[in-house]
């Protein structure tokens, strides 16, 4: 995915009550029962083989290569926790809203007479659950990273850039270049 897309998984992420597995083992027993005990699924899943998997689950395989590693984390945490993750965002997207930190270039679009220069900011500004949601139902129907980031420069265009509507009318905000960005459930 990319910059803001990974952002809302980590934001989702950080939501979990309860450590993700450590070991290799622990790892592969939990993807093991996730697929109802089909160990061949689960070498499907990580790219290797069934009898990998096999070893790892009886402890005779401790330490996977890196790369391994990497997918078999990256695997543990996509099925961890679907129910505090669902709540989270549920939450998120109906009452409490993001908040977003980001260093990004800004480029406007605005009245005759100001600067439409675009600018590197700092912001930190909490979006309401409309933008959260948004965010969601995009990011859930396979939306591009230009989809995100738009919905995302739009949200702090109402909130940060405009007041909700108390200043700058007609002003438009692009975001540019993004330096960092992170999301967190409110």
């Amino acid at each position: 995915m990319g910059i803001l897309g990974d952002s809302l998984d980590k934001a989702e992420a950080n939501t979990f009550t309860r450590p993700l597995p450590k070991s290799a083992q622990a790892q592969m027993r939990f993807l093991v029962k996730h697929e109802r005990g089909s160990t061949k699924a689960v070498a499907e899943r990580l790219g290797t083989s069934q009898r990998t998997v096999e070893r790892y689950l009886t402890g005779q395989f401790k330490r996977p290569r890196r790369d391994l590693a990497a997918r078999l984390a990256t695997e543990v945490a996509k099925n961890w926790q679907p129910k505090v993750r669902e709540r989270a965002k549920k939450q998120a997207a109906s009452t409490t809203g993001i908040v977003i930190e980001t260093r990004a270039r800004f480029g406007f679009t605005a009245a005759p007479g100001s600067t439409d220069d675009s600018r590197l900011r700092l912001i930190t500004q909490h979006l309401p659950p409309a933008y959260a949601s948004r965010l969601f139902d995009a990011q859930a129907a396979g939306a591009t990273e230009q989809q995100l980031q738009r919905i995302a420069a739009e949200g702090l265009q109402e909130e940060y850039f405009k007041d909700r509507g108390r200043r700058a009318p007609g002003l438009q905000v692009e975001l540019n270049d993004i330096d960092y960005i992170e999301l967190d459930y409110r």
